[in-house]
């Protein structure tokens, strides 16, 4: 039986709350979802640079977008913990995959996969998932340290730089990371093909090119989130 908003047991959630919850969950799904597409890579044409990444590195300017403004609204202990849950869910997720991948495959029924395909998706995934995460981990903290920073010297002032400038930074660290651990370190533990460092250095910086201007395209979206949150939402910026 559901619980009413008169028993004296039920949750009372207020706004703020509520809203904390669903940052927080649009967080962990995206850093999720990051890492079930990351075996996918994709080269486009932009201008004549082409540009080489794996499909999982898109949601992760989102996932900044997501700490900038736990971070605004809420604080960085708050923005911290959530980095840190996405993490924890992250890793389970990891442990769920390795359960799946441990169990007996039955073949043959339509609209299944097969242990090759399984594999072919699920087992790079794994590792790209431990790459990602770690990689995701270190780049929220350093772009919340960073954030707080340009909130500070900005007296609270010029949300563009704190948020562009924050994201900016965090992401060129975050993209050399997860792309010399994936094709660099874990191939060369698990005594695969390593990637050449031009490949690598290469799928780095044209990643983090393209995370750039997605970062710069979405610093609006910040300042949309910003107004919604103050206008429909009631709450107010934290103060630097």
């Amino acid at each position: 039986m559901n619980a009413s908003p008169t028993e004296p047991n039920a949750p009372q959630f207020d706004l703020r709350q509520k809203v904390f919850l669903v940052l927080a969950a649009l967080q962990v799904t995206a850093i999720i979802v990051a890492n079930m597409i990351g075996v996918k890579l994709f080269s486009i044409d932009l201008a004549g640079i082409p540009v080489e990444h794996t499909a999982g590195m898109l949601p992760f300017p989102i996932t900044f977008l997501l700490t900038d403004l736990l971070n605004e609204f809420y604080g960085k202990k708050a923005a911290r913990m959530v980095a840190w849950i996405a993490f924890g869910m992250a890793i389970f997720a990891f442990l769920l995959v390795l359960v799946a991948r441990a169990l007996p495959i039955l073949e043959g029924i339509p609209g299944t996969a097969d242990e090759r395909s399984f594999e072919n998706v699920f087992g790079g995934s794994m590792w790209m998932t431990l790459c990602s995460i770690v990689a995701f981990l270190l780049g929220s903290l350093l772009d919340i340290g960073i954030f707080g920073f340009f909130k500070r010297i900005t007296h609270g002032k010029m949300v563009w730089l704190r948020a562009t400038g924050s994201t900016v930074v965090s992401q060129l660290f975050d993209s050399f990371v997860i792309t010399i651990l994936y094709f660099q370190v874990v191939q060369g533990l698990l005594g695969g093909e390593v990637a050449s460092i031009d490949f690598v250095l290469r799928t780095a910086l044209t990643g983090y090119l393209l995370k750039f201007a997605i970062a710069v395209v979405l610093t609006p979206a910040i300042y949309g989130g910003r107004y919604f949150l103050r206008k429909a939402v009631k709450l107010e910026p934290l103060p630097a």
